[in-house]
C-alpha cells in the first residue's frame, strides 16, 4: 500500500484544524502518516493538536516555543518525511474524499511522475463553495501527465497549482530541497516549476481539496497587491531558471515562455487597474511588462490596454461588452 506523510503547519488556526486533520485519517487505500507542527499560535492549536495526537498513533506533534514563519515550518516538515508520497496541507484546508487514492494511483501509473494536483473547491466563510479548475473543462473527469515544457506552457505565468492538492513523490521532493526564504510569496510557484524539471506532472481530473477563503489567508491578501505579486512570480521564475540553468538545454525556451506569459498578465493587470481608477499602477504594471519582454508591445493584451486608456473606463466598458471581450484578470 502506497505510504503517504502529510505536513500540517498551523498558526492560529485552531479551529479549523480538527476538521484538516481528520480530512487525512479518514483517507482510504493509502497508509497515512501526520506532523503537526505549530508555529507558537497564540490561539488553542497547541491543545487542539495534542488531543488529536492522543486520540491517533499516526498523528505526532511537534510545537515550536517562538514563531519562525512558514517558510521554516514548511522546511521543518520536508526533512521529517519519508513516506512514498508528501503533501504539505495548511490547517485551514482539508482535503476531500478519495483525493490520497486518486494521487497515488496517478503516480503508480507514471512512476518516474515529480507529483500530481488536482481541480480544488475554494470554501468561502459565508458557506458559499465554488469550483477551482486550473484547467477549466479541458481535462474534466480526466487525468493527465505534462513533461516539463508542457507544464510550462499550461501555467501561462501564474501558479495553477493548488497547493493543498499537490501531492510529491518524497523522494524528488527530498532532491531539489525546500523553499526558498526569499520567496515568501512565491515559494509555491517555485517549487512546482523546479519540480516539474524532475519528472512529468500529473493532473487529477477531480475535486481534490478545499482551500479556505476566509480573511486571515496569508495568500489571498497579498495576490490582491498587483505589482508586489507579479514581482515575486519573477523572482519565482528567475530562481527557477537560475537553478535549471546548468542541467537543462531549453532553459532558454522556458525563459522566453515564461517572461511572455508574465508580461501579458501584467498588460491584463495594467487595463484592470484604469477601470480601478489607479492610473499610477497601471503605468508601474504596464513598465513592469515591457521590462519582462518588449516584444508585449505588439501583442494583443498591449493593444487593448491602450485602447482602453485612450476612451478610459466607461468607454472601455461599453465597448468590452459591445465585443463580447473577458473582463477576467488572470490568478
Amino acid at each position: 500500500m502506497t505510504t503517504v506523510d502529510v505536513v500540517i503547519p498551523c498558526y492560529r488556526y485552531g479551529k479549523f484544524l480538527k476538521q484538516c486533520v481528520e480530512s487525512v485519517t479518514t483517507q482510504q487505500d493509502v497508509e497515512v502518516r501526520l506532523l503537526i507542527i505549530d508555529d507558537a499560535s497564540p490561539d488553542d492549536s497547541p491543545e487542539v493538536a495534542e488531543e488529536l495526537a492522543r486520540q491517533d498513533n499516526r498523528i505526532e506533534f511537534v510545537r515550536h516555543t517562538r514563531n519562525k514563519g512558514h517558510i521554516t515550518t514548511y522546511n521543518e516538515g520536508i526533512e521529517w518525511a519519508k513516506a512514498d508520497l508528501f503533501l504539505l496541507l495548511s490547517a485551514d484546508d482539508y482535503l476531500l474524499a478519495g483525493a490520497l487514492s486518486r494521487a497515488a494511483e496517478l503516480h503508480r501509473a507514471h512512476p518516474d511522475m515529480s507529483f500530481a494536483f488536482g481541480d480544488a473547491i475554494l470554501a468561502y466563510d459565508d458557506g458559499t463553495q465554488v469550483a477551482r479548475k486550473p484547467f477549466g473543462t479541458a481535462f474534466s473527469d480526466t487525468t493527465k501527465a505534462f513533461a516539463c515544457a508542457d507544464f510550462i506552457k499550461a501555467m501561462e505565468g501564474r501558479n495553477i497549482v493548488p497547493t493543498p492538492t499537490a501531492v510529491v513523490k518524497t523522494a524528488v521532493q527530498k532532491k531539489v530541497g525546500g523553499y526558498s526564504h526569499h520567496l515568501p510569496h512565491a515559494g509555491d510557484m517555485a517549487m512546482w516549476l523546479n519540480l516539474s524539471a524532475e519528472g512529468p506532472v500529473g493532473f487529477v481530473g477531480a475535486p481534490q481539496a478545499a482551500y479556505r477563503m476566509h480573511s486571515h489567508n496569508m495568500s489571498r491578501s497579498y495576490s490582491s497587491a498587483r505589482l508586489p505579486d507579479l514581482q515575486q512570480r519573477r523572482a519565482a521564475i528567475e530562481h527557477f531558471l537560475e537553478r535549471v540553468g546548468s542541467t537543462r538545454s531549453d532553459v532558454e525556451q522556458f525563459r522566453t515562455i515564461l517572461m511572455r506569459d508574465l508580461a501579458v498578465n501584467a498588460s491584463i493587470q495594467a487595463a484592470a487597474a484604469l477601470d480601478e481608477r489607479e492610473s499610477d499602477i497601471s503605468r508601474e504594471l504596464a513598465e513592469f511588462a515591457l521590462a519582462l519582454d518588449p516584444t508585449i508591445r505588439f501583442s494583443l493584451p498591449w493593444l487593448r490596454l491602450h485602447l482602453h486608456k485612450a476612451i478610459g473606463p466607461r468607454g472601455w466598458q461599453i465597448l468590452r461588452s459591445s465585443l463580447g471581450v473577458s473582463a477576467r484578470v488572470p490568478d
